[in-house]
């Protein structure tokens, strides 16, 4: 059927649904297994609900489902991805289709990296009245079955709720059942998908008017007061968000106040001055929609994406909070879900462009020091996929090294560490440097390294014991600490930690001999890996009864 495979190709694709009529119609189906999320939304710390501003990024491309519909991956050159994903918290995949279900290959990668995906469900000009009078002016049976029906899709497909975004006027009839309708909606999608959520436009007015008020106000309260918060319009001015800050009480962190990267309309800044915008709404204490922060790549091209991508949001990293990884392992090759090459153990396997965000790895932090440092993806060079993470930067004059860090963790220590790195030095003089691993804690009076007899690190610094082979025990497995190739080199270290929370992992770049001049360094970061030693250990669960359908060869 062409709503599930591509009429070009036969491959899978990710679809929406169009109209009243589908949105009830629809039932899961064999053909639809491609399109289920295979990865579960990953823990993160600080959760979600906690009080602090949220970003939330809405994506908008040129109607949606352009090469991302392809679920198993297509040779795309310089596709689109996102991948700052530790500064996000919300992702909404966005088009103007009535029922957007996002594409699978979105809530894979940002599960993976513990963001929630929410589809939209949109009603808009003559025939979205006519499809809301519909379902909302038939009363609580009509309403209760679009909302039965939403939260069975995003239950099936494995994401995580919904915009919601009614732009047409309503009848006094439709408009009084609204905040019904999305009180249910809210209910069972939160009963339907655990962490679900339902988010509502700021468009349409208790009165039935289509008029967008740019705040929270006593016109649009009673929708906000029914779900899990209030995305508002672009065009606002300070005393909008003075005002909403007052209205929203305790709930202020609930109202996603509307940033349009395109700067269409009477707006404080986008493009590169984004950051004035969040600036503002941070003072506030509000949370951030951050409208098709893709006008990076279709305003200034696809040429230098990822240099363009790393300095949008690296002007506005100071106003994004960012998450930690809260559970082990943790393994990453860094990979974008994208290359020009395909690599394996370091080796070029298959010349060619491919795009396929499903094999996205887990992403880093991308610091940047003005001068001093810049990470960012390498497509020349990899261990394994598409891409590795590169570090450019200089160490000052007098100092020994540069801390490099890549990901803020926040979980009680296991008692024993395993850690590997796969890195390349590149430029003039790679002999000059050494690389290695650190693992900051949270300070506490009862963290100690190996034995309680030595004492506390100051400020909770712990270099791994490096290990020129693994431990036999764990030797099967990680033959890895052998297998540098192709100029990479592989670093297994280990470390024993007593009553420890982990915080940070960094990577340290040091020199070799002291020096007064300003030295530079280009390194490039294949994998990483950070093991609770005690679970490498136990052996895999055996996997039983395994099925394969929807076979076809080529």
């Amino acid at each position: 059927p062409a709503r599930y495979f591509d009429t070009k190709t036969t491959e899978p694709i990710s679809f929406f649904l169009s109209g009243l009529e589908e949105l009830l119609a629809w039932q899961p189906n064999s053909n639809d297994d491609f399109n289920v999320s295979a990865v579960p939304l990953a823990k993160r710390q600080p959760p979600l609900h906690s009080r602090r501003p949220r970003t939330l990024v809405c994506h908008d491309m040129r109607g949606g489902y352009l090469e991302d519909r392809f679920i198993q991956g297509s040779a795309t050159r310089n596709p689109y991805v996102f991948y700052h994903w530790r500064y996000i918290d919300i992702f909404v995949y966005f088009s103007h289709h009535t029922v957007t279900i996002p594409p699978v290959v979105w809530t894979n990668a940002a599960h993976r990296n513990s963001v929630p995906v929410l589809g939209t469900f949109i009603t808009e000009w003559t025939d979205g009245q006519k499809l809301c009078e519909a379902f909302l002016a038939g009363g609580e049976d009509a309403y209760g079955a679009v909302a039965e029906q939403l939260a069975r899709i995003a239950q099936h497909y494995r994401f995580d709720g919904w915009l919601v975004n009614i732009e047409n006027t309503l009848s006094a009839a439709a408009v009084g059942n609204l905040p019904l309708f999305l009180r249910d909606l809210t209910a069972r999608v939160h009963s339907a998908v655990p962490g679900g959520l339902v988010i509502w436009y700021d468009s349409v007015l208790k009165d039935g008017t289509l008029r967008w008020q740019n705040e929270l106000n006593d016109e649009n309260r009673m929708f906000f007061d029914v779900c899990d918060g209030l995305f508002t319009n672009y065009n606002w001015k300070e005393e909008q968000l003075e005002r909403t800050h007052r209205l929203a009480g305790p709930r202020k962190n609930d109202v996603y106040v509307g940033v349009d990267v395109f700067a269409r309309g009477d707006v404080i800044g986008g493009g590169f001055d984004t950051d004035k915008s969040l600036r503002l709404i941070r003072q506030y204490g509000l949370s951030a929609a951050i409208f098709a922060p893709g006008w990076v790549y279709e305003h200034l091209g696809k040429e230098n994406f990822l240099q363009n991508e790393n300095r949008f949001w690296g002007l506005l990293a100071e106003y994004l909070p960012t998450h930690s990884i809260s559970t082990l392992p943790l393994t990453t090759s860094f990979s974008l879900g994208m290359g020009t090459s395909t690599f394996l153990d370091g080796k070029d396997e298959e010349s060619g462009p491919w795009y396929d965000l499903s094999a996205q790895d887990v992403q880093p932090l991308y610091p940047e020091q003005q001068g001093r440092l810049s990470t960012s993806c390498c497509l020349q060079d990899a261990w394994c996929g598409g891409s590795s993470l590169q570090l450019q930067g200089t160490i000052p004059p007098g100092e020994e090294r540069v801390a490099v860090r890549l990901f803020s963790l926040q979980m009680p220590a296991p008692p024993k560490l395993f850690l590997t790195l796969l890195y390349k030095l590149e430029g003039p003089q790679p002999d000059d440097f050494t690389v290695a691993l650190e693992v900051t804690t949270w300070d506490s009076g009862t963290c100690f390294e190996g034995n309680p007899t030595s004492l506390p690190e100051p400020n909770g610094r712990h270099h791994p014991r490096f290990l020129p082979a693994p431990p036999p025990s764990l030797a099967k497995l990680l033959a890895a600490c052998h297998r540098g190739s192709h100029g990479w080199i592989s670093r297994c270290y280990e470390l024993e930690l007593q009553d420890c929370s982990l915080r940070d992992l960094s990577v340290i770049v040091s020199r070799q001999q002291p020096s007064l001049q300003e030295t530079s360094f280009t390194c490039l970061l294949g994998e990483v890996r950070v093991l609770d030693t005690a679970s490498v250990a136990a052996s895999p669960p055996q996997v039983h009864s395994v099925m394969a359908s929807q076979l076809w060869w080529q």
